[in-house]
This record gives structure tokens, sequence and C-alpha cells, in this order.
């Protein structure tokens, strides 16, 4: 298109403005418009498909992720579906509580067999009223040799499975002296009475 043949398409656009009236102009405008954004529909469209195209890749690789990621944790057993043998074998392992004199007396014959001179002892029982299980907690001062100390501790650990040997602390007078004083603390993990455990 030449100059003069713009410059005549201005001049005659001009004079339709001038005759028509602002309705007129608001139509052509809206018009004009329109086609602007159909024409930037139409050039836009193969771009927002393959940009709509990558989003979809994208987000079916990733699910195929997380969906290997959780194929691959390890199964979580619902609190629920443990069995009460599980239950049944945690107070199966206890001492029963009634028993408690008795694995005393097996402590001070052990004590007495390792060759041990047994003090008194100290004694404490607590008891947790949810889990319906009772701790004796036994305090032993005892003397002799550093060897027989801890073949008692060890034989007092096996003769009383559901016991445990919370603390040990030695002491000697002196550093040629054969003779050991030590403390020991002992816990008895032992069941109600009448609650799951075995006799």
């Amino acid at each position: 298109m030449n100059r003069l043949a713009f410059g005549n398409l201005v001049l005659r656009l001009r004079l339709l403005a001038l005759r028509a009236g602002p309705v007129t102009l608001g139509a052509i405008a809206v018009m004009l418009l329109a086609l602007g954004a159909a024409a930037w529909f139409l050039f836009m469209l193969p771009q927002l498909e393959r940009e709509r195209e990558q989003l979809s890749e994208t987000l079916t690789e990733q699910a195929r992720q997380a969906r290997r990621q959780v194929s691959a944790m390890p199964a979580v057993v619902p609190v629920a579906a443990v069995p009460l043998d599980n239950l049944d074998a945690f107070y199966g392992a206890l001492g029963q509580r009634r028993y408690a004199e008795q694995q005393l007396k097996t402590l001070f014959g052990l004590a007495a067999k390792s060759g041990l001179v047994l003090n008194q002892g100290e004694y404490k029982s607590t008891r947790d009223r949810n889990a319906r299980v009772n701790t004796y907690q036994v305090n032993l001062p005892v003397k002799g040799s550093y060897a027989a100390i801890w073949q008692f501790s060890l034989a007092a650990l096996r003769a009383i499975p559901y016991a445990s040997l919370d603390d040990i602390s030695f002491r000697r007078d002196n550093i040629g002296d054969p003779t050991v004083e030590a403390r020991l603390r002992f816990t008895l993990y032992l069941a109600d009475d009448g609650a799951r455990s075995a006799p």
C-alpha cells in the first residue's frame, strides 16, 4: 500500500468518524478490540497447547515418582491391627507382684553363693496404673571381690529375667585391698496380680 492510498484511507476514516455518533464509534472500538483479541488468541493457541501438554507430562511424572516412593516405604501397621498376642507376650514376660519377696530371697541367695557380704538393702515399690506394671527397686550394698560382684550381677539377671541392673558403683579404700564395696540397684518389673501374666 503506497503512501497516497494510506493517507486516503485515514481521511475516509476521519470523515466516517465525524458523521458517526458516539455510539457507533464505541461499537467500532469494541469490534476492533474483539478482532485484536481473536487474532492474539489464534496466534497464542499453539503455544498455550504446548505449555498445557508439558504441564500434564510433568504432573504425570510426579505422580509416578510419588507412587514409587510410597511402594518403596515399609508398610505401617495401624495400632488397632497389632495382635493382642504381643500384649500378652509383654505381660507374660513380667514377673508377678505376689512373688516379689521370693525374688528378694533369690537375690540374697545368689549373693551368698557368690561369696559376697550383703548388708541390709533398701526397697521401693511404684505402680504405673495405665500400663498395669509395678516396679520394685532394690538397692543392695555388697562387699567382696570385683569378680564376685560381677558374677553375682550376671547370675541375678539370668535368674530373674524381668529384672534390670540400673546402676552399679564401686569403692575401694586402698589400692591393694582385694575387697571392694559396691552398691547395686536392680529394678524388678512386675504385673498386677490377675493381669495378663504367666504364673
